[in-house]
């Protein structure tokens, strides 16, 4: 018999969610990515707990248990019991009545099996009770078992039901699919059938699953395949997935962990930060990256300018778009650049030079010295003035 375990199961606030509700004579099931990850040896970061006790049920037994329930999803049954500090999301079995590709009619059920036919892939429909005995209604564990994410019952109506789930079809084979058994068949296309259902999602929705998608160790062949499949044209136009299995090896060749917006910059294509919502620092570092990478900069140059984080992945982006390792003593320059101390001042150069003409003189000396690789000294830079604009010093 397959059980489940881990800190987080045997956890006495966790535990005693379940107690609430059994003590009751309710069901109380671990559901979804805890039970996934669990079985995995992925580390667990959220607890969702199934039951056919109905939401205010849920809430009259949470407050007499001396635990803090929150109806944050009360519509659909979703009821947040804190416990330890911990917040556990309980949710009544549940049915669809009708979908309209992101928003559910929903009535409430009594079985787990009932609950398992409306989530999305077999691998999620997995369920443990208290004592970490496994509950497999729909033969998800064969999947977990060989990595193959497969949507419940009809892979079509599955993604009619919510268009979100092409994205997640792709980002949970990254994070959860083996890589030598690749897609699934008829998940691929069914996700290239709906393709243009993905037009009816937020943006906002659109780049959370993108960001963590690309946040996977290796999400490249999932996005060769989201290509493949139209997908990537869809959702990130323009873009092409050749350059990003190149940065990704030299990730891993620098022990760098994953980082979403990097590899954006190596998918190419234009309005990303728009077309994705991202924050005002993403779109700024989207752009800061884009312009580095294709430009001619030093690495000494680009961490003086940029600092030692984004003239790294300035020169990775550069390397891997060319075909070109990156140099053997990058990490060298970059260190140079990133500690070096421009030696003039606008002091230096006043009242010879005033308003935008300091400036530009400033710009200026600071140009030639970045070019020399740092090595003019302030007496041979302010020696050799080179003026741009204004009146020149007195000798």
């Amino acid at each position: 018999m397959i059980r489940v375990r881990g800190e987080w199961f045997f956890a006495d606030h966790t535990q005693a969610v379940c107690r609430m509700l059994t003590a009751a004579g309710h069901q109380a099931l671990f559901v979804g990515g805890c039970v996934r990850n669990a079985l995995l040896g992925v580390p667990v970061s959220d607890i969702d707990i199934a039951t056919d006790a109905r939401p205010d049920r849920v809430i009259a037994l949470a407050e007499a248990a001396g635990l803090k329930p929150v109806p944050t999803g009360l519509d659909h049954g979703t009821i947040t019991v804190v416990a330890g500090h911990l917040p556990h999301e309980v949710t009544t079995f549940r049915r669809d009545v009708e979908t309209f590709g992101r928003r559910a009619v929903v009535a409430f059920a009594d079985t787990a099996a009932e609950d398992a036919h409306r989530r999305d892939f077999t691998m999620n429909a997995l369920y443990a009770t208290p004592e970490g005995e496994v509950i497999d209604p729909l033969g998800g564990l064969p999947d977990l078992i060989a990595r193959r994410v497969r949507f419940i019952d009809d892979a079509n109506a599955r993604i009619r039901e919510d268009y979100l789930r092409i994205l997640r079809f792709f980002r949970f084979h990254a994070f959860y699919g083996d890589a030598d058994g690749g897609l699934d068949a008829d998940g691929l296309a069914a996700c290239a059938a709906h393709v243009e259902g993905l037009s009816r999602l937020s943006r906002e929705r659109v780049g959370a699953e993108i960001a963590k998608l690309l946040s996977a160790r290796d999400p490249c062949q999932s996005v060769a395949a989201m290509a493949q499949a139209g997908v990537l044209a869809q959702v990130l136009p323009g873009s092409d997935p050749a350059v990003l299995p190149v940065l990704v090896h030299h990730e891993a060749a620098l022990g760098l962990p994953p980082d979403p917006i990097r590899r954006l910059v190596a998918l190419g294509g234009a309005d990303h930060a728009e077309r994705l919502r991202l924050s005002k620092a993403d779109a700024r570092r989207l752009a800061r990256l884009r312009e580095a990478m294709t430009g001619t900069d030093t690495p000494g140059a680009l961490a003086y300018r940029l600092g030692a984080a984004e003239a790294r992945d300035a020169m990775l982006l550069r390397a891997a778009a060319t075909g070109t390792p990156p140099p053997a003593d990058l990490s060298d320059r970059i260190a140079e650049g990133a500690a070096a101390i421009f030696p003039v001042t606008a002091r230096d150069l006043m009242p010879a030079f005033t308003g935008p003409a300091l400036g530009a003189q400033l710009d200026a000396l600071e140009t030639r010295w970045i070019e020399s690789g740092f090595s003019l000294t302030r007496a041979e830079l302010l020696g050799q003035p080179k003026a741009v604009s204004g009146r020149n010093r007195d000798a």
